[in-house]
């Protein structure tokens, strides 16, 4: 617990929840306040909230009102020129409707409740009038669907390095390259951190906010179930000049039926294409504790290896594609990539104290719908800080909550409920597995 102003905290962590964690106290008059990171290059070129500046999408569509309108307020910041330049781009999201998927339905009538800008849309010639004339779009024979204009997608990267520029500007510090080996304790309580250099933060308050690494990284807090590390698939096309200006116009489309979703060109002309699932796990034995747990494989763990993704993944991802952009879907795939979430049980945050430790606050578990509430994420862990949370808040994000709570309006689609698969290192794609198959 910060008793003043003037204490030090300390955040490991230099993502979405670290560097919103920072600046919202840093607004509050919070004067000591230091961010860590294990990246040597900031923002860090794996971490789920930097993305090698592609695109995150930007949306409101939650089953759960409470995101909603959270999701809500992020997007008017977002919107700011002054504050977040072009990072934001409102190109629109497109979702479609599926018989009996009651996920999207709920969310439709979140955003019409809440005054979104939406278009609904009712048959497939409806549907086609979205996109632009000269995209081949493939449109079920009973599509139905609908466009809110109040969303679209990010700038990843930029979005990071415009709020660690607040953080730095508004007096705190943000140190790489300090990855840390171990949380320091008296009598039970955390009083700062020791990085594997053998440099010393210490602090007053640290505040835990590293990703998909913390279970593996802190196996000693035992959060492997309210923390799982998961890989998500991830796969890039380059188009040309001239593809880029044909698709440049196209809504964000997101499929909360099948995880599939995928983003109009950014400025170099690159389509980001994803599946929001269960994932996959990758177990290993922690040194610390001999636990084994889910630990992300990444560039810079494995380097260009760390890219590779199940080949069954990338055969869905072309697949799904040829169901949306079937002429993309004939491209070679210009990447892969494997984005590490940080999963809890019932895909809310983990945002709270640490039983039993005053020193030690949780902020992480974005299971893979955080980026898009980096302006305003930060202001509800200073209040669970401050103690100021409202109750059935604090309890929603508390660390040891109940697995599953009765009753409980979904946050995620029910894709998203499908158990991890464990990674199998020769069933991951090599360079061949990028090109379309001959019938693509």
């Amino acid at each position: 617990m910060v008793a003043s102003k003037d204490g030090q905290i300390v955040i490991v962590g230099a993502g979405c929840f670290g560097l919103s964690t920072a600046y919202h106290l840093l607004r509050r008059g919070y004067k000591n306040v230091t961010v860590i990171d294990r990246s040597t290059v900031l923002p860090a070129p794996d971490a789920a909230s930097t993305d090698l500046n592609k695109s995150k999408f930007v949306r409101s569509s939650y089953p759960d009102i409470f995101y909603t309108r959270l999701a809500r307020e992020a997007i008017t910041a977002w919107k700011d020129t002054a504050e977040w330049g072009d990072t934001y781009h409102e190109s629109g999201v497109y979702c479609p409707l599926q018989l009996g998927e009651t996920y999207t339905d709920k969310a439709y009538e979140n955003d019409v409740a809440l005054g979104a800008r939406i278009e609904y849309f009712s048959n497939p010639d409806e549907v086609r009038k979205i996109f632009p004339p000269s995209v081949n779009i493939a449109v079920p024979e009973h599509a139905r669907g609908y466009l809110n204009r109040d969303g679209g997608w990010a700038f990843a990267s930029q979005g990071i390095a415009r709020m660690m520029d607040k953080v730095t500007s508004l007096g705190g510090k943000i140190v790489p390259g300090k990855p840390v080996a171990e949380l320091l304790k008296t009598d039970g309580r955390t009083t700062g951190v020791r990085c594997e250099d053998g440099s010393v933060f210490d602090a007053d308050l640290v505040v835990l906010s590293a990703g998909s690494w913390t279970a593996s990284a802190f196996p000693e807090l035992s959060v492997q179930e309210q923390c799982l590390a998961t890989g998500q698939t991830v796969a890039l096309l380059q188009l040309t000049l001239e593809e880029g200006d044909m698709y440049r116009d196209c809504p964000v489309y997101l499929n909360f039926h099948t995880g599939f979703y995928m983003f109009p060109p950014n400025h170099e002309n690159v389509v980001k294409l994803a599946i929001h699932d269960g994932g996959y796990t990758q177990p290993r034995e922690c040194a610390k504790t001999g636990d084994v747990v889910s630990t992300p494989r990444t560039v810079l763990s494995h380097g260009a290896d760390g890219l590779r993704i199940p080949k069954t993944a990338l055969r869905k991802l072309r697949a799904e594609l040829h169901q949306v952009y079937p002429e993309l879907a004939k491209k070679p795939f210009a990447g892969t990539r494997l984005c590490w979430y940080t999963d809890s049980p019932d895909e809310n945050w983990v945002i709270g104290y640490y039983p039993a430790d005053e020193n030690l606050v949780l902020a992480t578990a974005g299971s893979g719908h955080a980026y898009k509430f980096l302006p305003v994420v930060g202001r509800l862990v200073a209040d669970a800080i401050e103690g100021t949370l409202p109750p059935d808040v604090a309890k929603r994000f508390a660390v040891h909550r109940p697995r599953v709570v009765e009753g409980a309006v979904a946050v995620e689609p029910e894709v998203r409920c499908h158990p991890p698969e464990e990674i199998v290192e020769d069933q991951l794609c090599g360079p061949e597995d990028l090109l379309p198959e001959p019938s693509a």
